[in-house]
């Protein structure tokens, strides 16, 4: 069902719904997520309490006041300074299931987290430690809410290609457990090129991949990206926006963007949301999704990320079920998976008549 029919049945729908309802009750996926980045302060303090870690900040509302950054780089310092809490196989079961749980108040019905081993494996904690920790999460989260899930194993750009190597037999053991591989970290000097030997092991392998391109490097890194490495999906991508000919190639092969629109506006990638390419985006026909990054940091959830890009964008409910769609559309699962996902938005979206914003 394309997503003119689900608005025509929807439209002769008895039950109308708040538009922010519609967004927050929608069937949707979140694929760009870092489990690192979504511990709340309050569960950061109480972390490195049991691990008798000393944090700078005496409460949460201090921790929380120090989230205002320049830039990436800016973020990232807090960010792997924040990670040292994590040491223990229950610390990482528990932020995984935190979030997942915070999946199922909001809809999400698929999540594909990433983590990223080498920032603990220099901290000493064990790759058997946080595999552990994250996987029975997930296995829990499904059977306690209905929530699915997917882990993405993250490397770090600005190490060398040598140690993302070293990950792929770090997991190996996991390999079936195991959805894809990805990219991050500071991005500008750090060119995707350096990694093309990395992700065409990891396609030998049978892992389905995606990279961090276009956040704050040039839309080059993005080119640089889908023809080096050849990624299944482009995390963020917004610079994109600058060079028609790289949007003709994203739109040609059909290749899923993880926006994260709140991380773009608190890193200043763009300077509001009514700034935002998502919208010009979506008018272009690209594969578009919106997901939350580091949700404490960035000030949302997806569904924030999501009501903060209709207001700001004022986008139809149209592009709103759009987005949902591409969302589960772009999942690293199976298709007839895929198919039980879009037939349950589908059977939402009959079911509601939106209210006007």
């Amino acid at each position: 069902m394309t997503s003119h029919t689900l608005l025509q049945a929807s439209a002769n729908a008895a039950q109308e719904m708040p538009f922010e309802d519609f967004i927050r009750k929608i069937p949707k996926a979140e694929l760009h997520m870092h489990l690192e980045g979504s511990i709340e302060p309050e569960m950061m303090l109480a972390l490195a309490a049991r691990n008798n870690i000393a944090l700078r900040w005496r409460d949460a509302q201090a921790l929380r006041n120090a989230y205002t950054f320049v830039n990436l780089e800016d973020f990232l310092a807090l960010y792997f300074e924040c990670c040292k809490v994590l040491v223990t196989e229950q610390d990482f079961h528990d932020i995984t299931k935190g979030y997942l749980q915070r999946c199922a108040t909001d809809n999400v019905i698929h999540a594909e987290m990433f983590i990223g081993p080498q920032t603990f494996l220099q901290q000493g904690v064990d790759i058997d430690t946080l595999m552990r920790g994250v996987l029975s999460a997930m296995r829990d989260a499904q059977r306690e809410s209905g929530v699915h899930s997917g882990l993405i194993i993250s490397v770090h750009r600005h190490r060398s290609e040598a140690d993302a190597l070293a990950v792929l037999d770090c997991i190996e053991p996991w390999r079936d457990q195991v959805a894809g591989i990805g990219m991050g970290g500071p991005e500008v000097g750090n060119p995707p090129s350096r990694f093309a030997r990395f992700f065409a092991e990891c396609r030998r392998r049978g892992y389905m991949t995606t990279v961090h391109a276009g956040e704050e490097g040039p839309a080059e890194y993005v080119r640089q990206s889908i023809e080096l490495l050849r990624p299944d999906r482009i995390d963020h991508g917004v610079s994109a926006i600058h060079d028609p000919d790289l949007m003709r190639l994203l739109r040609e092969r059909n290749i899923p963007l993880t926006l994260c629109p709140l991380s773009n506006v608190r890193l200043n990638v763009v300077a509001s949301m009514a700034d935002h390419p998502l919208r010009r985006m979506l008018d272009e026909g690209l594969f578009v999704t919106v997901n939350s990054d580091n949700p404490p940091y960035f000030g949302g959830y997806v569904n924030e990320n999501l009501i903060a890009a209709q207001q700001g964008l004022q986008l139809d409910v149209e592009a709103i079920v759009q987005l949902a769609k591409n969302s589960l559309q772009a999942l690293f699962i199976r298709d007839s998976t895929k198919s039980r996902y879009l037939q349950k938005l589908s059977q939402f979206v009959a079911l509601r008549n939106v209210a006007p914003s």
